[in-house]
């Protein structure tokens, strides 16, 4: 299995409206995209406060390599993608995508 993790630093001042109607948008893909199992987005809760910017994050876990590599080639993610990076602040900077094989 493979855990996709994506933290997200928004622009300053946007619309929360914007950032649910994006992780509603990603969560969708798992009826797209077999061998996607689930989707858990959201702001962070840590007490630690060591986000350094990066306020959400969502997880995306895939049976294997294969369904993770069809979902970052499907068409509908790279468009969600694009729409994050522009919604980033810092655009490509204010993401960190990390991937672990669970």
């Amino acid at each position: 299995m493979i855990r996709h993790i994506v933290l997200i630093k928004f622009k300053p001042g946007i619309d929360g409206a914007v950032i649910d109607s994006l992780f509603d948008a990603l969560s969708d893909l798992g009826d797209q995209i077999a061998g996607m199992r689930g989707f858990d987005g959201g702001i962070s809760v840590s007490p630690e406060q060591l986000e350094q910017g990066f306020k959400h994050g969502f997880c995306i876990d895939f049976d294997n390599e294969a369904a993770r590599d069809a979902y970052l080639e499907h068409p509908a993610h790279q468009a969600l993608g694009a729409e994050l990076v522009k919604a980033a602040d810092g655009e490509i900077s204010g993401l960190i995508v990390f991937d672990l094989e669970m």
